[in-house]
């Protein structure tokens, strides 16, 4: 099969590896029909994480072809959405919903790989779930949202325990602080501020439910939603960059009581404890237990309530996948839908 390997930091290659197979009973084998590129991909691309031939992706949809003989909730031919980690969806953590922290999960992208035709994917009966048939394109995209930056967008909205009448200010304009734009209108938000310096970035978060946008970062941003929030700040703020400016601007940018929902992947990070001490603020965050909301998101993008897949606004065969990388790298596509 073809599969997107990144050699070194910048250096993405498509090329032949083999075929997947079963391997363990509770596996399937999953003919991918879409994947992506994630904003996290860029990490090692620009070196600021190790890489050494590394198989790529972590975000998928596709059919399932074979099944181990233990699996049960999937069977070849099924539609299948799944998500950036694999759980058993059984153990103590899974049914408390933060299936992300499994004791068994596997990072998809860490050892599975999934920009390629076909994947291996352990623990099929806790990390795929089917769809109600099989999606137009339009819906597919919106599925292959799903299983990453919609349902860490929906996290982090509810980390920062976003609701009705209250106002959200949203930190970082990339695909996952758009699909957080997109959860906190859907969650009830009255106002949702999105933090951006980019005109089609402001244009799709305007389309997804923002009501304001302030394009000022740092302490200038920070003191703009101040104003805005009539010098309180907001009820609840996502942060989803991963950068010690943008978690002390969402910090700094919630009210006392409020809450910080961070699903950023953080990089050098570190938090001041004095004034942590002293803002009388709630952070929760990490990766996002997407499994917990993937059937409730596969509903609302099903029954067409919500288009998530517009925040890919570049599509490439998997054939040119070290385009895409270029593309995100260089800000000139918000995120890369790998044709498959």
């Amino acid at each position: 099969m073809r599969a997107v390997v990144m050699h070194a930091p910048g250096d993405v290659r498509v090329e032949d590896r083999p075929d997947p197979r079963i391997v363990d009973p509770t596996d399937a084998v999953v003919r991918l029909a879409a994947t992506c590129i994630c904003g996290s991909d860029l990490w090692p691309y620009r070196g600021a994480e190790p890489v050494d031939h590394q198989p790529m992706g972590h975000e998928f949809v596709g059919f399932v072809e074979q099944v181990g003989s233990e699996v049960t909730s999937v069977k070849p031919g099924d539609f299948v959405v799944g998500s950036f980690v694999l759980s058993d969806n059984t153990c103590e953590i899974c049914r408390s919903g933060y299936q992300s922290h499994c004791v068994h999960r596997i990072f998809t992208g860490s050892e599975v790989g999934t920009q390629a035709q076909r994947a291996r994917i352990p623990m099929a009966d806790g990390s795929l779930v089917a769809t109600p048939g099989t999606p137009d394109e339009d819906v597919m995209a919106s599925l292959l949202a799903a299983s990453d930056v919609l349902g860490t967008g929906w996290f982090a909205a509810l980390a920062a325990e976003v609701g009705p009448g209250k106002t959200v200010s949203v930190v970082g304009d990339g695909a996952v602080g758009l699909m957080g734009v997109l959860a906190a209108r859907q969650l009830g938000a009255e106002r949702v501020i999105a933090m951006s310096r980019h005109v089609d970035r402001q244009a799709l978060a305007r389309e997804f439910g923002a009501t304001d946008i302030v394009e000022e970062r740092g302490d200038e941003g920070v003191a703009r939603i101040k104003e805005l929030t009539d010098g309180l700040g907001a009820h609840s703020v996502i942060e989803a960059v991963g950068t010690q400016e943008s978690m002390m601007q969402a910090i700094r940018a919630t009210r006392a009581g409020g809450h910080v929902g961070y699903v950023g992947v953080a990089h050098d990070v570190n938090l001041p404890g004095a004034e942590l001490f002293f803002s009388g603020v709630h952070l929760h965050g990490g990766p996002a237990p997407v499994r917990e909301y993937l059937p409730h998101l596969i509903d609302l993008i099903w029954r067409r309530e919500i288009n998530p897949g517009k925040v890919f606004d570049l599509r490439l065969p998997l054939e040119d996948a070290a385009e895409g990388y270029r593309a995100m790298d260089e800000r000139r596509a918000i995120k890369v839908l790998l044709e498959v």
